[in-house]
């Protein structure tokens, strides 16, 4: 029974059908007999992922109870107690010697109400600094329109447009920055991202899109390769089955990151990423910003999960 829960719910709602099916079939070989709820999530996961490797599509075993499903009005309340109890995804702010601004981003990025205060607060405190460093190490998740956030604090004056969100159906959801969040990094300030096998999902969003605009260097080791964003649906009281249900494109370059990482310009283990980083910039010599896209014309949007069209993901 909750084998061919799983592969309905697959079925119906996996971003690529194609893959879904396969997916479907390999599920039907898998034995749960005797396995307690941690040991079910182990053997179903390790099959969902047979086929295409998306570490989007698990089952995952919470032995305190599954948080609220997306869709779910509790989703919020939740969200917003995860702020109050570990941040909403800045965890630290430092200027360096050599008036180098050091921000810690992670573990998850929340929702852009909470996380719009700190990063505008951080970027306050790191005011006229000549060197930034982003530091994505710990960072393993994050809602889109918190990601564009602080990649808004990095960019120009005019919208950029950073990706799209696009489904099964062919549902486009875009995601620009936000010019008239304060304060702004100057473009002729450099940007490092420091990131490690560790970094997913919308960590690894953060770090792709300023390497793709060209407005920052990446530092460190190739990311985990999570791309798709996924909603969540209840299998029972300890287990959660997450399906990706769409596909990252990005503006600039059309692609994503899923099964590659995020690939880093200056590749080092990731405990030594800061040093390297900081050893590496001689003087400020940023890489050249891409020209902002106007954001002209409007598409219609939908809203896929979390109620209002937010997602977040976390590393398995």
């Amino acid at each position: 029974m909750l084998i061919s829960r799983i592969q309905d719910l697959v079925r119906d709602h996996y971003v690529f059908p194609d893959v879904a099916r396969q997916i479907c079939a390999a599920l039907d070989g898998v034995r749960l007999a005797g396995a307690d709820d941690a040991g079910t999530a182990v053997t179903l996961t390790a099959a969902l992922q047979s086929v295409n490797g998306d570490r989007h599509l698990r089952v995952r075993h919470y032995p305190d109870g599954v948080p609220p499903a997306d869709d779910d009005a509790s989703t919020r309340a939740w969200l917003v107690e995860q702020a109050r109890t570990h941040g909403p995804g800045i965890t630290q702010v430092r200027r360096l010697d050599g008036n180098i601004g050091l921000i810690d981003v992670g573990p998850v990025v929340l929702l852009p109400e909470d996380v719009g205060p700190a990063a505008a607060a951080a970027f306050t405190l790191l005011r006229g600094v000549t060197r930034m460093v982003l530091d994505l190490r710990e960072c393993v998740g994050g809602v889109p329109e918190s990601v564009a956030l602080i990649v808004s604090h990095l960019t120009g004056d005019e919208p950029v447009h950073l990706q799209d969100l696009v489904t099964r159906d062919g549902t486009v959801t875009p995601t620009w920055t936000t010019p008239s969040v304060a304060p702004r990094l100057p473009l002729d300030v450099p940007v490092d991202v420091l990131t490690s096998a560790r970094t997913f999902s919308g960590g690894e969003e953060l770090a792709y899109d300023l390497q793709a605009l060209g407005r920052a260097r990446v530092v460190g080791e190739t990311t985990g390769g999570g791309a798709h964003p996924r909603d969540a649906f209840d299998l029972g009281l300890h287990l959660q089955l997450h399906v990706p249900t769409a596909r990252s494109v990005n503006a600039v370059t059309g692609t994503n990151w899923e099964g590659t990482g995020v690939v880093p310009d200056l590749p080092c283990p990731a405990d030594d990423a800061l040093e390297v980083a900081l050893s590496t910039r001689s003087a400020p010599s940023p890489p050249t910003a891409r020209s902002p896209r106007r954001a002209a014309g409007t598409r219609r949007l939908k809203g896929d999960d979390m109620g209002e069209g937010r997602r977040i993901d976390l590393a398995p």
